[in-house]
C-alpha cells in the first residue's frame, strides 16, 4: 500500500453510473468510498444532493450494507471525498438561493434546506449501522455547506492546502445546515459562534490546532493516510466505533433541531436586503467561474475574512 495505485486498485465501482456521487467498496476492511464529482459548479446542486441521497436511502435500506457481488457486506467505514482537484465542495448553491429569495419563494428554499439535512443527518447517524464510522477526506476547500458536511463526520483527514470555513457572515447569512450544532459538539457554543461570525477561512493546520482536524498530511497523502487509520484501527474498531456512537448519546443532534434551524436559516434569508443580495451576485459569479474542471485553491485575503469564493 505504498503507492496510491495499489490503493486505488483495492476499489472496485459501485453504485450507479453516470451519478454526480461516485462510490467505490473496498471488501477488505468494508470500506465505501463516495466521491462529490459535479458535472458543473462544484457546489450542493439539486442534482448532487439526489444523487447522494440515491445511494444513501438504499445504504439505510440495507441496515448499513452494500450489496456487493451478489452478497450483502456490512459497511465498517464510509469515507466521503470528492473527484474535483483543489475543492472538496463549496457548498450550497448560490445561484439557486438569489432567484428563491428574489422571487420569495419560501417553500423552495425550506426544501432546498430540508434536502440538505436528508444528506447530512442519516451521516451523522451512521446511516443507521451501529458498527459503522465515518470518515471526512478533505483534499481541497470546504466552504459553507462544504465544511458542514465535513463537520458531520467522525474522522476528518485533511491534506495541509485544504482550506474550510463558513463565509456566510460576508452576505448577511449564516450556515443553516448543521454548521452550529456540529461544531458546538466539537468546541463549545461560544467558540462554534465566534468561527460563525467571523467569516474566516481556515488552512487545515489551524483546524488542526484546535482539535478539529483529526489527521493532518501532506499534500497526495489524504487517501493513503485515510487507508492507514483504518488499517490500524481495524482491530479496535468495535471500541471506537462504540465510542464515536456514544457521541449521540452526550451530546445528541436530533432531526428535529436540525430542521429548527433550517427554519431559522430560511426566515434569515427571506430578510436579507438588496446590499445583501448584491453581495451574493458577486460571490454566485466567481463560485459560477469554479467548475468541475478548474484546478485552481481558492485565494484569500491577507486577513483570511474575505474569500474568492464562498458559499452558503
Amino acid at each position: 500500500m505504498n503507492a496510491m495505485t495499489d490503493i486505488a486498485n483495492l476499489r472496485l465501482p459501485y453504485g450507479r453510473t453516470g451519478s454526480q456521487y461516485e462510490v467505490e467498496f473496498d471488501p477488505e476492511y468494508g470500506t465505501l468510498w463516495g466521491f462529490f464529482n459535479p458535472s458543473s459548479t462544484p457546489c450542493f446542486s439539486l442534482a448532487l444532493l439526489n444523487d447522494i441521497r440515491a445511494h444513501d436511502s438504499t445504504l439505510e435500506l440495507n441496515g448499513g450494507k452494500v450489496m456487493f457481488e451478489n452478497a450483502l457486506h456490512p459497511v465498517n467505514y464510509y469515507v466521503v471525498g470528492s473527484r474535483v482537484k483543489g475543492v472538496y465542495n463549496l457548498g450550497g448553491d448560490l445561484s439557486l438561493f438569489q432567484m428563491l429569495i428574489k422571487t420569495g419563494d419560501r417553500e423552495a428554499l425550506t426544501d432546498y434546506g430540508r434536502r440538505c439535512i436528508d444528506c447530512i443527518f442519516p451521516h451523522i447517524q451512521h446511516h443507521g449501522s451501529p458498527t459503522m464510522t465515518t470518515i471526512a477526506l478533505v483534499q481541497g476547500d470546504a466552504l459553507g455547506g462544504g465544511f458542514e458536511t465535513v463537520l458531520a463526520n467522525d474522522v476528518i483527514v485533511a491534506e495541509e492546502s485544504a482550506t474550510m470555513g463558513l463565509p456566510e457572515i460576508l452576505f448577511n447569512l449564516f450556515p443553516g445546515m448543521g454548521a452550529y450544532s456540529l461544531l458546538a459538539r466539537r468546541l463549545g457554543m461560544k467558540a462554534a459562534e465566534d468561527m460563525i461570525l467571523s467569516g474566516k477561512l481556515y488552512k487545515a493546520a489551524e483546524l488542526h490546532e484546535l482539535g478539529i482536524v483529526d489527521i493532518l498530511v501532506a499534500d497526495g497523502d489524504g487517501e493513503k493516510a485515510a487507508y492507514e487509520w483504518i488499517r490500524k484501527s481495524h482491530r479496535r474498531r468495535n471500541g471506537i466505533q462504540a465510542m464515536f456512537q456514544s457521541r449521540q448519546h452526550v451530546h445528541p443532534i436530533t432531526r428535529e433541531e436540525m430542521d429548527r434551524i433550517v427554519d431559522v436559516w430560511v426566515d434569515a434569508a427571506m430578510r436579507l436586503e438588496d446590499k445583501d443580495l448584491k453581495m451574493m451576485h458577486r460571490l454566485v459569479r466567481a463560485q459560477s467561474r469554479r467548475t468541475a474542471s478548474d484546478d485552481h485553491a481558492v485565494e484569500t485575503q491577507q486577513t483570511g475574512r474575505a474569500p474568492a469564493i464562498v458559499a452558503a
